[in-house]
């Protein structure tokens, strides 16, 4: 079951609720950049392997989201065993160079934030 298909109901065509709020949870972008990181389809769970700190019914929740938004596809195998294999779409890979810059914008002032944090923290504390 596919939960915040529209995500807020007061604003339905407003892309910042709609679809911001669906990638920027803990996992989506992190998927994203993991499948987009391979030549080819990935096995969940090495999909898992690759994000070992996202629980098996996260990862579900968040490849359902991604793959009901168009960005991962979801290819099942009539074997046995089951074989399910998961792709960035095309349109998965138009979000990339996003999310790289935003990976970027991160890693350039990841330092600096958290100097922030603290010195924050500690102004809060006195």
């Amino acid at each position: 079951m596919l939960r915040d298909i529209i995500v807020d109901p007061y604003f339905p065509d407003c892309p910042i609720r709609n679809i911001l709020s669906r990638i920027s949870d803990r996992w989506s972008m992190l998927i994203l950049y993991t499948l987009d990181g391979k030549d080819t389809a990935m096995r969940y769970s090495d999909i898992c392997a690759a994000i070992p700190d996202i629980s098996q019914k996260m990862l579900t929740v968040a490849l359902r989201n991604l793959e009901a938004d168009g960005l991962v596809l979801r290819q099942a195998y009539a074997e046995i065993p089951p074989r399910v294999e998961y792709c960035i779409t095309e349109r998965g890979k138009s979000l990339m160079p996003h999310i790289n810059s935003l990976i970027e914008w991160a890693l350039a002032n990841l330092a600096d934030i958290l100097n922030d944090r603290k010195k924050y923290s500690s102004n809060k504390n006195h």
